[in-house]
């Protein structure tokens, strides 16, 4: 069934799949073609909603997912947790009674959107031919899904650590379509440090002998590539005091570290049965090409580039910013904030999440900025 969007954009019904109570709404997007030259010829994004768009489609909130995440925001009528329970719901922050929510999985991801795992034209996983996807491509689509659902403008977009990058992406390439924008724990590009981090981790997935250069679908795939990116990744999402606080030097249960001549035959300190625990959760869940096409996005993120540096590429913003970091990150470190807040027209202030934990706090400790969310976004005299 067709039905209109946008002025002259011609819609079509979105498929609905539930799982477990999760509704995913997946829907054609058409012909992309990539910054980098690569072109999917039909795209699909899948997306969850809360709430009822109203009359004049001005009550539209974005909220972008980072990395691994995916577009559970909030649990909603579903028996399975959202990533952002505590600010996504009835009489929240962001309160759905009132707001419109849209989470989209972002292209080349794993949950539902166009991705490495998608059957091409032919019938064949795209693989190692899926195409480099950037910070901005991941953008475009979710614009002409925002089309396709009769949303001119946004409220607001909101995002953490990658899903502030693809926040801040929105209000630069689109000024007129975000009233309000909010960044949390990312800055305006990837920095050299970033990059390397991730770099190790592709690589770490690259070098296993079962990625097959990317074609491994039908195969176990290269699991053990994927839980070491996942352990370096980890390590950076937690601060040492957290980790040192956590575990120490303990021993994981009756393991003895010193129990072996072996290097291979020791036991395990806490530490790294909890890396362990995190890389398996991850394999399970997620795939390793999008874990590749995801991380290399990533390190794409800068809004300066190719518009005359940062203060032009947010000369000609519209939207109010809401800026915030985590006082013990150390992937996104503060002082990034500050400067894009610095760099940013007007007087932008960067709030703080107080937490021992680091990077990950933006995501356990969301209920800090909330106050400060509501004062500047969600209250009854926004402007609505």
């Amino acid at each position: 069934m067709e039905a209109a969007g946008l002025a002259g954009i011609t819609t079509v019904e979105p498929e609905t799949e539930s799982v477990d109570g999760v509704v995913v709404q997946r829907r054609a997007i058409g012909p992309v073609t990539l910054e980098a030259g690569g072109h999917l010829s039909d795209v699909v994004l899948a997306y969850e909603t809360w709430g009822t768009l109203n009359e004049d489609a001005s009550n539209a909130v974005l909220v972008e997912h980072a990395l691994t995440g995916s577009s559970h925001v909030a649990r909603g009528e579903s028996g399975e947790d959202g990533w952002w329970d505590s600010l996504v719901g009835p009489g929240k922050t962001i309160d759905t009674d009132r707001f419109y929510v849209v989470s989209i999985n972002m292209l080349g991801g794993c949950y539902g959107s166009t991705g490495p795992a998608s059957l091409d034209p032919e019938g064949r996983p795209w693989g190692s031919r899926f195409p480099f996807v950037t910070i901005r491509d991941s953008v475009r689509t979710e614009a002409l899904l925002a089309d396709q659902l009769g949303i001119a403008a946004w409220h607001s977009v909101i995002g953490g650590s990658m899903g502030g990058a693809r926040a801040l992406e929105w209000a630069v390439t689109y000024p007129e379509r975000v009233q309000r924008c909010a960044v949390i724990a990312c800055g305006a590009a990837s920095t050299a440090e970033q990059i390397a981090f991730a770099q190790a981790q592709v690589q770490a997935i690259r070098l296993d002998p079962q990625f097959a250069g990317g074609d491994y679908y039908g195969s176990p795939g290269p699991e053990a590539g994927l839980g070491l990116a996942r352990r370096i990744a980890h390590i950076t999402y937690r601060s040492e005091a957290e980790l040192s606080h956590r575990f120490g030097r303990a021993a994981q249960g009756i393991e003895e570290p010193f129990g072996s001549a072996v290097p291979d035959g020791r036991g395990r300190y806490q530490v790294e049965s909890y890396l362990d625990h995190q890389a398996d959760k991850l394999v399970r869940r997620f795939d390793a090409n999008s874990y590749v096409i995801l991380t290399e996005a990533l390190m794409s993120h800068d809004v300066a580039r190719d518009r005359g540096g940062l203060a032009d590429a947010l000369a000609d913003t519209t939207a109010r910013f809401f800026i915030a970091a985590v006082d013990s990150d150390r992937l996104y470190w503060p002082a990034q904030s500050h400067e894009l807040a610095s760099a940013l027209p007007g007087n932008v202030p960067v709030h703080t999440i107080t937490s021992p934990i680091g990077h990950d706090a933006f995501l356990t400790e969301i209920a800090q900025l909330e106050p400060a969310l509501v004062a500047a976004f969600y209250n009854d005299d926004d402007g609505r």
